[in-house]
């Protein structure tokens, strides 16, 4: 028999409308909704057991072709996440490169747009490649001999304070232009004086401060390396190049071992 306050039918009645006003509000909700969330909701009741519960928490768009290849976007953003800062540290590197080659156009006061400027700065992959020239205008050298001029020795100390401040690994290459062989012979071979005025470019470098240590290698390749697209009798191949290398360096080594091996490109002793 049934209570004083008339049984609990009017309880389950209640529970019903208020289920059916929740019903209603969540309708008129979703229907606000942009168009993402309407086709998630829908795609949702359609196939209520494919739930993107394990995507997503809430209701978002669900793409059953993206569940399938997770794993390997996945795998594919992990490898992007290796690369990324890869490609950010040489986008640094390069960005560092040309800023010190730029200063070192500063610090000579040269304009690096003139044609034949007595400097040549190149930004390599690894570092900077340095060409000094020794044109009639702007000799490096006095004359036909491995003795540097006023402009030379300046030139060779500012880059050894470069070189030294960044601790670049540096190879020397003397090169000399194509001239015939004078009748009566000369005081110096183009081997010879190509790797005497590397080993020249050496010595100064290693006067001004520079670790013998930091100096890999110093060679004379005579004429056998013209500039490409310049006559080989041009005198801007008469010239010295130092590649300039910004990865860790090696331990350093002894004066003794630092000094070049004789080779077949004429690498000379000091």
């Amino acid at each position: 028999m049934a209570g004083p306050g008339g049984g609990g039918a009017w309880k389950v009645a209640y529970a019903d409308f208020v289920t059916a006003m929740m019903a209603l509000f969540m309708v008129l909700w979703i229907s606000a909704q942009d168009k993402k969330i309407l086709i998630a909701t829908s795609k949702y009741f359609q196939n209520p057991f494919s739930s993107p519960m394990e995507d997503h928490s809430g209701v978002m768009p669900f793409n059953k072709e993206r569940n399938d290849t997770a794993s390997s976007k996945k795998e594919d953003e992990d490898n992007a996440g290796t690369e990324k800062p890869a490609s950010r540290d040489k986008q640094v590197e390069l960005s560092f490169l040309n800023s010190v080659a730029a200063d070192f156009y500063r610090l000579l006061h040269l304009d690096q747009s003139l044609e034949d400027r007595p400097i040549d700065i190149q930004v390599t992959s690894d570092g900077l490649r340095v060409t000094l020239f020794d044109r009639a205008k702007q000799p490096l050298f006095a004359g036909d001999s491995t003795e540097l001029t006023e402009w030379g020795s300046y030139a060779l100390q500012s880059l050894a304070w470069l070189i030294d401040r960044h601790r670049f690994r540096v190879t020397i290459d003397g090169h000399t232009r194509a001239r015939p062989a004078p009748a009566g012979g000369a005081a110096f071979e183009p081997w010879e004086i190509s790797a005497d005025r590397a080993n020249t470019a050496r010595r100064t470098l290693v006067h001004y401060a520079v670790e013998p240590g930091l100096i890999e290698r110093v060679a004379g390749y005579a004429d056998t390396k013209p500039i490409p697209g310049e006559d080989p009798a041009s005198e801007s191949n008469q010239r010295i190049t130092l590649s300039l290398t910004l990865t860790a360096k090696p331990a350093v080594r002894s004066p003794q071992a630092a000094a070049p091996a004789r080779s077949g490109i004429a690498s000379r002793t000091p």
